[in-house]
């Protein structure tokens, strides 16, 4: 069982940037590709970005690439999604999600992943 925890959520301006967190109970973190999704009220859960299990691939949705990078530190268990340049339309609840995996797959449908975080509100204020 793998437990994820996101942090790194809150209030920002138009133009800022939030990076977020998110950390895994397991050693063997290096066995799961990890993505970020997020959810704004009254829409679907939506993908953001997926990294592999050796961090050497990489996804991104239309909507923030060239503005958002994912990451991973293997010492650390730990996945982050820099985000620069954010908008109003970025607000929602963001999610790590976690499923074990080969070394280069990544995935962006959320019934792909087997675990998730609780979440973490991102505000952004225009």
């Amino acid at each position: 069982q793998v437990q994820l925890v996101e942090s790194g959520g809150g209030l920002v301006q138009a133009g800022g940037s939030l990076r977020l967190s998110c950390a895994a109970s397991v050693r063997t973190f290096t066995n799961y590709a990890v993505g970020w999704f997020r959810q704004a009220p009254g829409k679907e859960r939506e993908f953001v970005a997926a990294i592999s299990r050796n961090g050497g691939n990489r996804d991104y949705s239309d909507s923030v690439q060239g503005r958002f990078a994912i990451s991973r530190d293997s010492a650390k268990n730990t996945v982050y999604l820099q985000m620069n340049s954010l908008q109003p339309e970025d607000t929602a609840e963001y999610y790590c999600a976690a499923v074990s995996s080969s070394r280069y797959s990544l995935y962006r449908r959320r019934e792909q992943y087997d675990y998730w975080g609780q979440g973490t509100q991102v505000t952004v204020s225009s």
